[in-house]
């Protein structure tokens, strides 16, 4: 029989994180007044992929600090190759999978099913990148073949705040806001079709996944989506 290649996290990340992970939360807290809602539809110890809207380079580190377990990220290739020195720095210490954006990736693919196959769960913007406008942009199909091909629920992130003058405006004093929205985990409908037909299907997916992230999000956050069907998402429970 032959064994599975399981995916295990670097133990320097896995120890990067830990001791940091710490640290950035203590400084949002004092930079910012924060709101967390809905930690408990977070499901523990299991593979999932969670999508969120992708406003700043804030919105990776808030939802990272505050997210309850470890989960790997999957993140535009350009990040490591030409990030500021000291955001080059903490991307490598965290770690993730780098991919290019706007083509098909096979090996980034590849090792992102492997990961959720051994039970990680995932972070992805299905913006494919930072908007730097609070208004959504329509997704693209990159999350519709994850999931299709490791069989995953996702679970929908709202951000709110993270707006490209916070840290302007943080250190002046003023502790803006920043809340962090969790919706209850949901399975994606098959992938259904041939060639336009199968294209078309997997964008319907991603569709579904960025209007279940508008139901966590202020209407004028909504962008391209304002006006469609939404889904409240269940994010109760909120906490300081």
């Amino acid at each position: 029989m032959q064994s599975v290649d399981r995916y295990r996290t670097p133990f320097f990340n896995w120890l990067a994180r830990t001791l940091l992970r710490p640290v950035f939360r203590g400084l949002f807290r004092i930079l910012a007044r924060i709101e967390l809602h809905g930690l408990e539809n977070v499901p523990r110890g299991t593979a999932y992929v969670t999508a969120f809207n992708h406003v700043s380079t804030f919105d990776p580190p808030f939802l990272l600090t505050f997210w309850p377990e470890n989960i790997e990220v999957l993140g535009a290739s350009d990040i490591w190759n030409r990030a500021g020195f000291g955001q080059n720095i903490l991307v490598r210490l965290f770690g993730g999978i780098p991919v290019h954006r706007g083509e098909y990736d096979r090996q980034a693919l590849e090792r992102v099913v492997r990961i959720l196959k051994s039970n990680y769960p995932l972070l992805i913007s299905p913006e494919g990148g930072r908007t730097r406008v609070t208004a959504m942009r329509r997704g693209r199909p990159g999350i519709s073949y994850i999931v299709e091909a490791a069989n995953v629920p996702v679970v929908p992130v709202g951000i709110v705040g993270t707006t490209t003058d916070f840290f302007r405006r943080a250190i002046r004093g003023q502790r803006p806001q920043l809340i962090l929205r969790v919706g209850k985990p949901f399975h994606l409908p098959p992938v259904e079709g041939k060639g336009d037909a199968r294209r078309q299907s997997r964008q319907q997916n991603v569709d579904l996944v960025m209007r279940h992230i508008a139901g966590l999000l202020p209407e004028d956050y909504r962008g391209v989506y304002f006006g469609q069907e939404i889904f409240a998402n269940d994010a109760d429970g909120g906490k300081n």
